[in-house]
């Protein structure tokens, strides 16, 4: 069962993330982003595996400013990071707490994710989850999910 965006995180919970993004960025390496990727996919879900790669893949573009790659190394350290508020391993609720990390990251650095990126994470959940809707979206997008916010023009 994958993480239901939709419930969203408590005030607390989002403060706790934003307050201590800084900690988490230690803690980021590309191995670990993909093992975590590769073997968490289906339990965390589209959306919250969508978001984890436009930051992925945005951190690797050269034109990402140095202040966004720091929020960025901050927010996929916290995703890979093997304790976090909600343990991944609580079906339905355990990645709510990495999407809400994810989350805050691309609405501070969604300068940041141009269509290249956008382009590379829509690849990459095709090749992983087996396709997205012709707009792009993980055909089990939910509602209002921060790669959605992103591709608003």
């Amino acid at each position: 069962m994958e993480a239901n965006p939709k419930q969203g995180l408590s005030p607390e919970q989002e403060k706790a993330i934003g307050d201590n993004m800084t900690k988490y960025e230690k803690h980021y390496s590309e191995e670990g982003f993909w093992s975590k990727i590769k073997k968490y996919a289906k339990q965390a879900g589209e959306v919250v595996v969508h978001a984890g790669l436009l930051l992925y893949y945005a951190l690797n573009s050269p034109k990402t400013p140095t202040r966004a790659k720091m929020q960025i190394y901050g927010a996929l350290g916290y995703l890979i990071l093997p304790v976090d508020l909600i343990p991944d391993f609580v079906i339905g609720m355990g990645f709510l707490d990495d999407w809400g990390a994810l989350a805050l990251a691309i609405k501070s650095v969604s300068e940041a994710i141009d269509d290249e990126v956008k382009r590379q994470a829509k690849e990459k959940v095709d090749d992983l989850f087996g396709g997205t809707e012709e707009d792009g979206q993980p055909k089990s997008t939910v509602m209002n999910s921060p790669a959605q916010e992103v591709r608003q023009p």
